[in-house]
């Protein structure tokens, strides 16, 4: 890819030099003899990256940079003056300057400025690209979903992505918590360090604080040899502690002291070391509920809680289901072209997951496992799930609540569609899923019963 470059000098001299300097190294170069012309330039197509000096007649190139915020946001500026200065410096990098740079300089300083320059742009352009796509589509990484509270949820994450703030996902069990982390990590500036996940219910509250905190060798019995705790393996990167809501209130405190000092003593050390690590955490109990049974330390919460992000539970977000089983179906088909029926998928979105997204994961790959079939249907998930199938009245309760009534054909679909509707919260789209038909005939059909209603009342 060749790239664009621009400058800007009034100085004829300068000018010619620095764009043989560029060329020479495969650049494709314009040149302008004032910002009023760089401005009209960079108005007919986008540049790369722009070089300008400073100082020049009428317009300068601080305020060239401050139109061209306005103009073409997304380039970066490079400025050069031959009277530097500490004041020129600071005003050059608050007009929006991306770097500034003193005659006379060395060509070699000038291309590296240049190179950084163009780096820091490629990459945002990526950036930029990745969210057009990711607007565009029903995921997010490892994310899945087409509610507005999952959508909500990848808005959040593309603000925070970058932000080094502590971060507190709370939900029920099963809903994704980590995989928010995950994405949290990898779709950041710290996607190249660690990742480094633990769960605080899985280890011993002694085993937990050595795990988190390491330990120097004879710190207590058994500690022959010292040992780099987690903080320290995640520096750089992103340290995620699950369940949170159950750590013990001594390691709380230590925890606390860490996000305030952003530094670890080891277990029977002396020294403490400064780190750079993103903390998130998750649980799937009421913080605020354990801070009045002081269980939970209130100045922790806070700490931990600087950006909050809350999983609704899979059975309040039933759009969800059918992208979340084709992707379970995915990846559980172990190479083989395997899918799922309408029919199964309009099923599984009228389950009430009490288990959420884990709960479906696992029916998804047992039908898998059972079925020989490339496509599985509702007869593949086992039938204990009935039991847990939405809230309101179960399709068997309404046909036997018709015969008792001796209700026609068509005045127990207009019934059936009804309880659908207050299933879904009125939510046309889903309805129409679940009940197999295009959500016009849904639109038709409240047209028509408003209709009614105005006849019969008038």
């Amino acid at each position: 890819m060749s790239y664009q470059i621009l400058v800007v000098d009034d100085d004829t001299a300068m000018r010619e030099m620095l764009v043989s300097l560029f060329r020479d190294r495969g650049y494709e170069v314009q040149e302008a003899g004032s910002a009023v012309e760089a401005l009209e330039k960079a108005g007919d197509e986008p540049f790369d990256v722009i070089l300008s000096d400073i100082r020049m007649p009428g317009k300068t190139g601080i305020e060239m940079v401050g139109e061209l915020r306005e103009l073409r946001p997304e380039t970066p500026v490079v400025l050069m003056t031959a009277f530097g200065s500490i004041d020129s410096a600071v005003e050059s990098m608050r007009a929006g300057a991306f770097d500034y740079i003193t005659k006379p300089f060395e060509p070699d300083a000038v291309l590296l400025t240049i190179e950084r320059a163009l780096e820091r742009h490629a990459l945002e352009e990526e950036n930029r690209r990745l969210r057009r796509a990711l607007d565009q589509t029903s995921s997010f990484g490892d994310l899945i979903g087409e509610s507005p509270a999952m959508r909500e949820i990848f808005a959040l994450i593309r603000k925070v992505t970058n932000s080094s703030s502590s971060v507190l996902i709370t939900g029920e069990s099963g809903t994704g918590k980590e995989v928010i982390a995950r994405t949290l990590h990898y779709s950041g500036n710290r996607a190249e360090q660690s990742f480094v996940p633990i769960n605080c219910t899985a280890i011993p509250e002694g085993l937990l604080e050595s795990e988190l905190f390491g330990h120097v060798r004879g710190a207590f019995t058994g500690a022959h040899a010292s040992k780099q705790g987690l903080f320290v393996k995640a520096n750089g990167g992103t340290l995620f502690l699950d369940e949170i809501g159950d750590m013990s209130p001594m390691l709380q405190g230590k925890l606390l002291r860490v996000l305030q000092d952003r530094e670890v003593r080891p277990v029977g050390g002396t020294e403490a070391a400064k780190i750079d690590v993103r903390i998130i955490t998750a649980t799937n109990k009421d913080l605020k509920t354990e801070m009045e049974a002081d269980r939970f330390r209130e100045d922790l919460y806070y700490r931990m809680n600087v950006i909050p992000i809350h999983v609704t539970p899979l059975r309040e977000r039933p759009e969800d289901v059918p992208p979340l089983a084709k992707a379970f179906v995915a990846k559980h088909s172990r190479g083989e072209p395997r899918s799922i029926s309408r029919e199964g998928l309009q099923r599984l979105a009228a389950f009430q997951w009490k288990g959420n997204a884990r709960e479906l994961e696992n029916v998804i790959e047992r039908a898998l496992a059972l079925s020989e079939a490339a496509q599985i249907g509702q007869e593949d998930f086992p039938l204990d799930l009935a039991e847990s199938e939405q809230r309101g009245t179960s399709p068997t309760d309404l046909t036997r609540s018709a015969a008792e009534q001796r209700l026609t054909l068509r005045e127990l679909e207009v019934r059936y569609i009804d309880e659908i509707m207050q299933i879904t919260g009125g939510n046309k789209v889903h309805a129409a899923k679940i009940l197999g038909v295009d959500r016009k005939t849904l639109y038709r059909r409240a047209e028509r019963k408003n209709n009614q209603s105005s006849k019969n009342h008038s």
